[in-house]
């Protein structure tokens, strides 16, 4: 891989971007942990993923032909954060330069931003047990004024969506979305009319029932309805069919919404359509373990847990995928899982190497890497 190029690279697009400064009531502030609190086929083991090696011992590996990062210190400018737990998820924030990233398993959500240590910003109580946790976080889509979140977590009693404010306790937005023993994460995203899309697992149902939240793509508003426009007026579920959903991204060009599920003897990348969950756009038999997606100007890509790459396919104007797909920075940062698209094209992605990968010193860490559909190398 030409990593000094995709760092030069790196560098002059961060150096063209413009920042857009947060405003609005509310400032997320440093606070101290443990603060605020929250008011077919078989059964296949947790998050159907493939399965994980043991986590090994042994020399580090290799970030590429750059040194070898030493304690938390990173030599990499990719890197933006280091020593975290494994990420369950990103938020960008407006001036695109630092972001907000939850810890599945321990819900703390830390404000990042690089050449600067996190910063907590508060912590909430999840259960990370079944594949669950903290595993989808969006700004809301009038952020700037409001300075809300959304989180997708996991209670000992339920999956559920809850808005974050500053100096608030979480406060639930959508809850009762059955949890099992297995298939508990979720994902988050905005679309382009400002509603959520959440996407559900089974919590190990096969299948769940029709009326259940469980395994459904849902589209609601901000307060938790039902959003406008929605197959049924009366119901959030916009699809069926999701059994453990690893991401959601919209293409901000094109409006095309789509969403990685890990099912039963195969990964899925699906095209969201209202009514209706599409045969998969994009199969993975081999079930790399797919996690979060970013998309732009028809390039989608897709981070994987094994091969421990970022997968990337492009599609025509009607959303069809051509060319051959590329596999980018394989065995450079290990398992990658969380990926966002930040407001100036760069890719924001997460790494899980403390769960069962081979960490380095700096794991686990967030990365961002030049825009994908700008055509830059990131190949290995």
């Amino acid at each position: 891989m030409r990593r000094a190029a995709a760092a030069a690279l790196l560098l002059l697009a961060l150096g063209g971007c413009a920042t857009f400064p947060e405003q609005g009531p509310r400032e997320w502030h440093e606070q101290l942990e443990g603060a605020g609190e929250l008011g077919g086929p078989p059964v296949v083991p947790e998050n159907t993923a493939p399965p994980e090696p043991p986590q090994q011992s042994g020399p580090e590996r290799q970030s590429g032909p750059q040194q070898t990062p030493s304690g938390c210190q990173d030599p990499d400018p990719q890197v933006i954060a280091t020593c975290l737990n494994p990420v369950g998820a990103i938020a960008v924030l407006p001036d695109a330069a630092s972001a907000l990233v939850g810890e599945r398993q321990t819900g703390r959500v830390l404000r990042v931003r690089q050449g600067s240590e996190p910063q907590l910003v508060t912590t909430v109580p999840v259960d990370g047990t079944g594949g669950g946790g903290l595993t989808g976080l969006v700004l809301s889509p009038s952020y700037i004024e409001d300075q809300l979140v959304y989180a997708y977590i996991t209670t000992p009693q339920d999956n559920r969506v809850v808005r974050l404010a500053a100096g608030e306790p979480p406060k639930p937005v959508l809850a009762g979305i059955p949890r099992g023993p297995v298939n508990n994460g979720g994902a988050l995203a905005v679309d382009e009319d400002g509603s959520l899309l959440v996407a559900t697992g089974n919590a190990g149902q096969t299948p769940p029932p029709p009326d259940s939240l469980a395994g459904k793509l849902l589209r609601i508003d901000l307060q938790g309805h039902p959003a406008k426009g929605n197959p049924d007026p009366l119901s959030p579920t916009m699809s069926s069919g999701l059994q453990s959903p690893g991401g959601i991204c919209v293409d901000p060009q094109r409006g095309a919404a789509w969403v990685t599920d890990r099912r039963v003897g195969e990964d899925a990348l699906h095209l969201i359509k209202p009514g209706v969950l599409p045969a998969p756009a994009w199969r993975w038999p081999d079930r790399p373990g797919v996690g979060g997606c970013t998309a732009q100007d028809g390039a989608v890509a897709v981070a994987q847990v094994r091969p421990e790459s970022l997968f990337v396919i492009r599609s025509d104007a009607k959303n069809l995928f051509v060319g051959a797909p590329e596999t980018l920075l394989q065995e450079t940062y290990g398992r990658l899982s969380a990926a966002t698209l930040a407001p100036d094209g760069l890719v924001w992605l997460g790494t899980v190497n403390k769960a069962g990968g081979r960490p380095v010193s700096s794991d686990d860490r967030v990365i961002r890497i030049q825009p994908l559909a700008a055509g830059g190398d990131n190949r290995q």
